[in-house]
């Protein structure tokens, strides 16, 4: 007869996969974002700097037309094929795209693209949401997820200065930004073979769980989701129907309008500030990421310990607000830096207990359809920002300090709205599932 140990089998898990799912979302976020440093050199191009239209903020949003199209559909493929097989999918077919972005001569070609960009990406981030529900229970997912997704942050935090040292380089044959997309699409498609070898589709397919430890985690999973079956919270319609998903999908806009309007335009910032080198504007784009990261774990930590999710969504969406505000004021590098790192912290802190809560509603396909469904109205918000902040910038005169101003504070709204919107959330009490055995040690 196994003694097992609860805190030993969720280590073994957890270092088991959560560094792999950080290492390709990584990679994933950082295929999506790296055009905003491709536009410190695209700007020279005639077709992308076009003054009759924001050539930038267009085609950096039309990425979540694609994804917001494809995503419940891809990630209730994901619940029938198995998460090794469509997660390889994913991977190698953005990554193959993302590399051809080097290709791009003119505007349509561009936005093509990036459209093309979202629907392969579509269902990568809510598949991992889901998968992670076959491994861990609500009591212990604010702080997994938060865990995996502070690769959005250091994913900017390692991807700036990596693609400011590709554009700061002397390259032969192509444009430096054409060698960026090329060198940073690689990865996606190697990772993608790796995949088919190292994640396993859930617990029973895991080799390296004993039959006993396979068999904990089954139930321990199998006692929650019965919980939400009592509920009428498995048939995939609940994904739409359920009380609490609508608002969900408003505050995830919020968040996300807020995350790709400063993502998609720190590097100009800083830039505008009087940093022209791409290296350096890198390295200090890194700075804010790297805090935030900290800040988004323990936040995420202190989530799961008082099994409380909306004031730790909405307090940091306040914070998010307070810091884009003192953004739009600021002139100076110091000052730009200071103000947005505290808006970064703001916008990344609230992302694991956002993501508890949904799943938390949810079991079976609903989660599925959910999860994805959530995502995908919630990431139009990451066309609304890159768009809006290009169309208010275009407003005004290209050196004026209007434009950076206004669309700061607009975004500075908008987290305003989040914040409010979290507060009315309706309230799910995170309950730990009653399954054989203890807190800390079950016998099977």
């Amino acid at each position: 007869m196994e003694v097992i140990s609860e805190k030993a089998i969720l280590s073994k898990i957890t270092w088991r996969l959560i560094p792999f799912l950080f290492l390709l979302y990584i990679v994933a976020y950082l295929d999506r974002a790296n055009v905003s440093f491709a536009k410190l050199e695209m700007s020279n191009l005639k077709w992308f700097n076009d003054p009759t239209h924001d050539v930038f903020g267009f085609g950096s949003g039309i990425f979540f037309i694609g994804y917001f199209l494809f995503e419940v559909p891809s990630n209730l493929l994901l619940e029938k094929v198995g998460a090794r097989w469509w997660i390889a999918r994913i991977m190698a077919t953005w990554g193959l795209i993302a590399a051809a972005m080097l290709f791009c001569t003119s505007a349509p070609m561009f936005y093509g693209l990036r459209f093309l960009l979202g629907i392969a990406e579509a269902g990568f981030f809510p598949g991992i949401i889901l998968y992670l529900t076959y491994w861990y229970t609500a009591e212990d997912r604010a702080k997994m997820i938060a865990l995996f997704m502070t690769a959005t942050a250091l994913a900017n935090a390692l991807g700036g200065p990596a693609s400011g040292a590709i554009l700061a380089l002397k390259l032969p044959w192509m444009a430096n930004w054409q060698w960026m997309f090329l060198l940073e699409g690689i990865p996606a498609v190697i990772l993608a073979l790796v995949v088919l070898w190292y994640l396993p589709d859930g617990p029973k397919k895991a080799s390296w769980l004993t039959p006993a430890e396979k068999d904990w985690v089954t139930a321990r999973i199998a006692a929650e989701h019965d919980h939400k079956v009592g509920h009428g919270r498995t048939h995939m319609l609940a994904g739409f129907s359920t009380p609490g998903v609508l608002p969900l999908c408003l505050l995830y806009f919020t968040i996300a309008m807020t995350t790709y309007g400063v993502v998609f335009w720190l590097p100009a910032l800083i830039k505008a500030s009087g940093v022209k080198n791409p290296f350096h504007v890198g390295v200090l784009t890194a700075i804010p990421y790297g805090i935030a990261a900290i800040c988004m774990v323990l936040n995420g930590r202190n989530s799961d310990r008082t099994r409380e999710r909306r004031f730790h969504v909405a307090i940091p969406l306040l914070i998010t607000a307070i810091g884009l505000t003192l953004a739009a004021f600021q002139t100076s590098t110091l000052g730009i830096m200071l103000a947005m790192t505290i808006a970064l912290i703001g916008i990344y802190c609230p992302l694991g207990p956002f993501w508890a809560l949904p799943t938390s509603l949810l079991g079976g396909a609903a989660a599925a359809a959910g999860i994805a469904f959530i995502n995908s109205v919630g990431n139009l918000g990451g066309f609304a920002g890159p768009f809006f902040v290009g169309w208010i910038q275009g407003r005004y005169p290209k050196n004026s300090p209007l434009g950076p101003k206004y669309a700061l504070l607009m975004l500075a709204c908008v987290g305003v709205v989040g914040c409010i919107t979290a507060l009315l959330v309706r309230r799910e009490r995170v309950v730990p599932p009653s399954f054989v055995g203890e807190a800390e040690k079950a016998q099977v």
